[in-house]
């Protein structure tokens, strides 16, 4: 079976700051991939080299087996195939609910409007919103609207999602409505690569979870062993202060 996503040897800097060496990282389809670490770790900058918003500076990425790092390759073509949800959400203020979700799918993918809106209730029905459809993004609370920025990435109909600490600017009582729509996707089979600083969530819903340390995968493996038993010093370092924190 060809790795939904592959990268090798990944090398990205800012200027003389090196954020990224020598990753490598394989993501099979339908696998969830849950990414640890300090802030400042990498795992922001690896999501948007995945998602080419950012140029490598060394290395390779394939999706499906399909070199994307590739000067030949128009990034808009690939990044149709992607959603990524970010910790800001994103919304236009402008427009309602309904032309934020169906925006990209008229204008970019071709879709008929009615197509476009039909999608987009299904999608909000399936999440809550339904009743949200006609409001506008300030009407909303912070869940509301990260859960409108993932319908909006779903409404493209992505093959793989990446989420970059979609939970960190919500207060807690709205981080559970969050992560309950990724954990659904999760149970429909949707590829998904995850930067979070959730340790509960990572551990419960990843397949596989990387510890990110000064632009390094240190260690990556199935969460029982990352989080039961770390075998690189700085791993197990960095979930005891998670855990003296009371976050795991």
């Amino acid at each position: 079976m060809t790795a939904k996503i592959q990268v090798r040897s990944v090398v990205k800097s800012f200027e003389d700051k090196v954020v990224l060496r020598d990753v490598d990282l394989v993501v099979e389809p339908h696998e969830v991939v849950c990414m640890i670490g300090s802030s400042g770790s990498g795992k922001s900058t690896l999501l948007k080299c995945i998602n080419l918003l950012l140029e490598i500076d060394a290395g390779e990425i394939f999706l499906d087996g399909q070199l994307i790092t590739d000067a030949s390759v128009n990034p808009n073509d690939i990044r149709q195939r992607m959603g990524i949800v970010f910790q800001a959400f994103n919304l236009f203020p402008h427009m309602s609910v309904l032309e934020n979700i169906t925006l990209s799918p008229i204008k970019v993918h071709g879709a008929s409007r009615d197509e476009a809106e039909e999608n987009a209730r299904l999608l909000l029905d399936q999440f809550g919103l339904l009743e949200k459809i006609d409001e506008y993004p300030d009407r909303l609370s912070g869940g509301q609207q990260q859960r409108v920025a993932v319908v909006r990435a779903l409404a493209t109909k992505p093959e793989l999602m990446l989420f970059d600490e979609v939970t960190s600017a919500l207060d807690p009582e709205l981080v559970a409505e969050v992560l309950g729509v990724i954990r659904g996707l999760k149970e429909e089979g949707m590829t998904m690569i995850i930067a979070t600083h959730e340790m509960g969530f990572a551990r419960d819903v990843a397949d596989q979870v990387c510890f990110l340390d000064n632009g390094v995968i240190l260690e990556k493996g199935e969460p029982k062993q990352i989080f039961s038993e770390p075998s690189q010093p700085r791993t197990r370092q960095f979930l005891q202060r998670i855990v003296e924190a009371g976050r795991l």
